[in-house]
């Protein structure tokens, strides 16, 4: 079996990366900041194949930086992303609001992410909670404009996008809606496509109940595997 290196990129405001916590002036700044990783580490493995693979909001950066340079990669996994704004939290009159508090009070807080929505397991909601690394705050205005920007340039971009990707979500979804992947996989010029469900499952698919987690991961090294000139290694 091919060895699969692994790379792990974590966006300014988020975990052990620089940067006051869900605070961005433009989302593109993730994109930028993951291409020039993926430069960096390109530089270090010429020849390698690279596959980028994001989950929720980092699946919507995935998506804008193979948009950008889908040259860069031999293929995109992404789970559970966030393509479109939910629609419970987005109506037309909170999107009304928000654009307005946005000039009047952009660092306001709304309501902190549900944990119980993260997974099924219990054991991976308590780690959730306690990981000090997760931001536990409520989401700024002026962060949400930016995530509803990203997903209006992921709408605009889906029938120009027809790089190879493997799609995973959960039925279970309350955090990225489910109806975003399905979205994303119609509208798409792909001809190398995957959307695999998962029935039930809830947001974070690679912490979910141990025999989906097993499947997700079992999913992901086979696609990239079955994609592999023989005798290649892949970097991702």
């Amino acid at each position: 079996m091919p060895s699969i290196p692994v790379v792990f990129f974590v966006p300014v405001g988020h975990g052990q990366s620089e940067g006051e916590r869900m605070v961005i002036s433009d989302f593109h700044i993730f994109v930028r900041d993951v291409l020039q990783h993926i430069d960096i580490m390109k530089k270090s493995h010429p020849g390698l194949p690279v596959y980028i693979l994001g989950h929720s909001m980092g699946g919507a950066i995935s998506i804008l930086a193979a948009c950008d340079k889908p040259n860069d990669f031999a293929g995109v996994i992404l789970i559970a992303p966030m393509v479109i704004m939910n629609p419970e939290s987005a109506t037309p009159f909170k999107v009304f609001l928000a654009k307005l508090l946005n000039h009047l009070l952009p660092s306001l807080t709304l309501g902190q992410i549900d944990s119980k929505w993260v997974s099924r397991d219990q054991k991976e909601v308590e780690d959730y909670e306690a990981d000090e690394l997760n931001y536990r705050g409520g989401l700024r205005i002026s962060f949400g404009m930016q995530l509803m920007s990203a997903t209006t340039k992921i709408e605009k971009a889906l029938p120009d996008i027809s790089w190879p990707y493997l799609l995973l979500h959960g039925t279970g979804d309350k955090l990225c809606d489910i109806k975003g992947s399905q979205l994303f996989f119609e509208k798409s010029q792909s001809v190398d496509k995957t959307l695999k469900v998962y029935e039930g499952a809830y947001h974070a698919l690679h912490k979910e109940v141990q025999e989906v987690a097993n499947a997700v991961f079992k999913e992901i090294s086979s696609w990239i595997i079955q994609r592999l000139p023989q005798g290649e290694e892949v970097q991702s």
